[in-house]
């Protein structure tokens, strides 16, 4: 999955000469947590509700109102964002975004071309629309999870089998993660078998491979 599939287009921006009462006005009428910088169509920084608050004088300030709308109204936005942040291209991958979103604990980034422009921004819920479509439960079905050794082949004997029990596959995934040396973890969804067909596949990949569960389909209505 690509990001350009999955990222919003055409993100709202505001300029490095914005002032900061300026962006915490959208930031709370949009109810936006982060914000791209730009200047003459390139990003040049990204600002967040964190560094708003971060620069805005404490509730202890001293300042009266006048001078406290004074100070937000001429500060700008180029004196606390974030320079040169990290980016995607639109043809990086949704799990390359969510790898780097874990791994710098940051909930979203923007998107350039290769001239540097904006061309948009995924987030967090970006990712999580992505993960759900990837894995099918949308559309319902019965989801088998199992445990298998990892040789050739056998991924495919249990493809067959459903598939002789009249199953439609929605989504099929693979995880070394939690599998002990030399197994994998592998979850399949399918469409297309009644509660008894569902049952009786549940045995038949019980008594041949490592069934971890089985979630039966969720009635209708």
């Amino acid at each position: 999955m690509l990001v350009k599939d999955w990222m919003t287009k055409d993100p709202v921006t505001i300029t490095d000469e914005t002032s900061m009462m300026k962006a915490i006005h959208l930031m709370k009428e949009r109810r936006f947590r982060r914000l791209p910088v730009v200047h003459e169509g390139k990003l040049v920084g990204m600002v967040t509700d964190r560094d708003l608050k971060e620069a805005s004088p404490s509730k202890a300030t001293t300042l009266d109102v006048h001078e406290l709308y004074y100070l937000l109204a001429e500060l700008q936005i180029k004196e606390i964002m974030t320079r040169n942040p990290l980016t995607l291209s639109p043809d990086d991958t949704v799990e390359r975004a969510a790898q780097l979103m874990l791994e710098k604990t940051i909930s979203g980034l923007p998107v350039v071309d290769a001239d540097g422009r904006l061309v948009g921004i995924i987030t967090q819920s970006d990712v999580f629309q992505a993960f759900i479509h990837i894995t099918g439960i949308s559309q319902g079905g019965v989801q088998y999870a199992l445990r298998l050794e990892d040789k050739p082949g056998i991924i495919k004997e249990v493809v067959d089998l459903l598939r002789q029990k009249g199953a439609r596959f929605v989504s099929l995934l693979t995880s070394y993660a939690t599998a002990k040396e030399g197994f994998r973890d592998v979850y399949l969804r399918v469409k297309n078998l009644p509660p008894d067909a569902a049952e009786a596949a549940k045995a038949d990949l019980a008594g041949r491979y490592e069934l971890l569960y089985m979630i039966p389909e969720e009635p209708k209505g």
